[in-house]
């Protein structure tokens, strides 16, 4: 099995590698910016971090766009942080359009939330959360209820899920301050807002079970 994960400058990408080499030591694990080596793989995984027109900008320059695109509808695909909101329609972070291959957008948290307690909320949103998983599914196989991941981000998709297209969506949420949408599987896409990378036992899990998954 080739799995790549997409280099376009932005992300963490060696450890991403490291984590799914670790959990598949059969595949081919490659990192490119290359359209023809992503268009050649069996799984394909898009990282990302920092700002989304960043992230925009150089995956663009990279004429990564349509490759992308083809591997988002037609293998098993996963995207990571700014790699999740890449895939919506537009990002309120630089006024930035998206890929609009999932329908929705990405807000920033507002200012002035605060927890349970009352104690006042940082943005961005950093360190070990929640996140409910759904059961049933073969993305979440072995995780716990209430799974804790490892999140960095000011900003949070919100899908927009009310087409017939689209009606077979999983959203998984957390809560920081309000409840947010911290993963989602459409089709054959799985998009996640935390870092499966930095999860430590729950997020080597996920990317096993990406790994083995065939939607």
């Amino acid at each position: 099995m080739k799995v790549v994960i997409v280099d376009y400058g932005m992300g963490n990408i060696r450890s991403v590698a490291k984590a799914i080499e670790h959990v598949a030591p059969e595949a081919s694990v490659v990192v490119t910016s290359d359209a023809a080596v992503v268009r050649a793989a069996d799984r394909v995984v898009v990282p990302g971090q920092g700002a989304m027109h960043d992230c925009m900008r150089e995956f663009l320059a990279r004429d990564l766009r349509q490759c992308v695109e083809e591997a988002a509808a037609s293998k098993p695909f996963l995207g990571v942080c700014v790699g999740m909101q890449m895939l919506f329609e537009h990002s309120e972070e630089g006024d930035t359009p998206g890929l609009a291959i999932l329908p929705g957008r990405v807000r920033r948290f507002p200012n002035g939330m605060t927890d349970d307690a009352g104690n006042r909320l940082k943005v961005p949103h950093m360190g070990w959360n929640e996140a409910e998983i759904p059961t049933g599914h073969p993305v979440w196989q072995g995780l716990e209820a209430n799974e804790r991941f490892y999140f960095v981000h000011s900003y949070y998709c919100d899908p927009r899920f009310d087409t017939p297209a689209t009606a077979g969506a999983i959203k998984v949420q957390a809560r920081y301050g309000l409840p947010f949408t911290c993963a989602v599987v459409q089709d054959n896409i799985v998009a996640v807002q935390f870092h499966p990378e930095k999860s430590a036992r729950a997020g080597l899990q996920l990317l096993a079970n990406f790994m083995n998954w065939q939607p």
